[in-house]
């Protein structure tokens, strides 16, 4: 029989705390034994932005120009958000709490690149507008971000280089030179903490993982090593942990990175359907994988296993890219 204290706050039984998991409640007190269970169950609430949690997918094999709009918090099909302002595969995405930004890619089977920059209002559906151009036309580029810049970095024109740009999001205009990666790559994936920007993967069989901190100009530095070779990874994180799941070469595998440290990816668990040049959107709770189709899948952050069925995209997305309100570089 439970046995409740005075003002309701203390119980033998701990009460659930009240979802989502971003801005929900947890009125009572808790050991920590009894948070970390919640934890472990997505259900403990953090301090967020008291936003929904969007995810975006744009453009995409073909190539196409459809942006989806998925609520990472709960399940279910995407739907239609709007249109980019020019339809292109291999680009990639960044974005703040209120703005997505999509930028390069390939407009027509790598006869024309494209250095397009378009940006969308992440809470209202709409078409994309004109913010302004990559350095040089490239695609198969990595991105990242935290609340005020959005970086580039890699990919292919059509050789591999060693460039990163930025912008700041909140305005508009041409990116700028950040630095370099260690190694010329193409086809890396991104994620970030509110102070570091990594990118991982790549073609040439490559493992290698390099980081920069978002709020200085600079080269990048060496982190460690994905526990395989992945490209086209579908990536995001939250504020401590980078995932890294699937990808051409990579088969289903999942890897994690804790962002703050230096060192090797660690497995996380395997994607119930491998895909291939798929992006990711994350949470802060939650990473959903796109696949080569129209599958989406997601797993918690947090913890470690195998992904869960969520729904699927309003079109086939390969190489594509993903953005949200909600990772954790915000």
């Amino acid at each position: 029989m439970s046995r409740e204290w005075p003002g309701g706050l203390i119980r033998k039984t701990p009460v659930t705390p009240t979802g989502p998991y971003q801005d929900g409640t947890a009125p009572g007190v808790w050991t920590l034994d009894q948070m970390n269970y919640w934890l472990k169950q997505d259900l403990w609430p953090i301090a967020g932005s008291g936003a929904t949690p969007i995810g975006l997918f744009g453009g995409g094999n073909g190539p196409i120009n459809v942006i989806d709009r998925i609520n990472i918090a709960s399940v279910g099909n995407a739907t239609d958000f709007g249109d980019l302002t020019v339809a292109r595969d291999s680009l990639t995405a960044f974005s703040s709490t209120t703005r997505g930004v999509f930028a390069a890619g390939v407009i027509s089977m790598w006869t024309n690149i494209s250095n397009v920059i378009d940006y969308v209002t992440i809470s209202t559906s709409g078409n994309a507008i004109d913010f302004g151009d990559v350095s040089i036309q490239v695609a198969q580029v990595g991105g990242f971000s935290n609340a005020t810049r959005g970086c580039i970095g890699g990919g292919a024109t059509p050789g591999a280089i060693t460039s990163i740009y930025y912008n700041t999001i909140a305005s508009t205009g041409n990116t700028t030179f950040f630095g370099n990666l260690v190694v010329a790559n193409r086809a890396m994936s991104g994620c970030a903490s509110t102070t570091r920007g990594v990118l991982a993967g790549g073609y040439e069989d490559t493992t290698d993982i390099e980081y920069v901190t978002i709020s200085t100009t600079g080269n990048a530095i060496d982190f460690g090593n994905l526990t395989v070779a992945k490209t086209f990874t579908s990536s995001g994180s939250n504020s401590t942990r980078g995932i890294f799941a699937g990808g051409t070469f990579g088969g289903n595998v999942i890897d994690y990175i804790t962002i703050a440290t230096t060192g090797n990816a660690l497995d996380f668990g395997d994607l119930g359907t491998a895909n291939n040049g798929a992006p990711g959107v994350a949470s802060s709770s939650r990473l959903v994988a796109a696949s080569s189709g129209t599958l989406l899948q997601y797993v918690t952050i947090s913890t470690l296993g195998n992904s869960v069925n969520f729904g699927n995209t309003t079109v086939n997305r390969q190489t594509a890219a993903g953005c949200s309100n909600a990772h954790g570089g915000l």
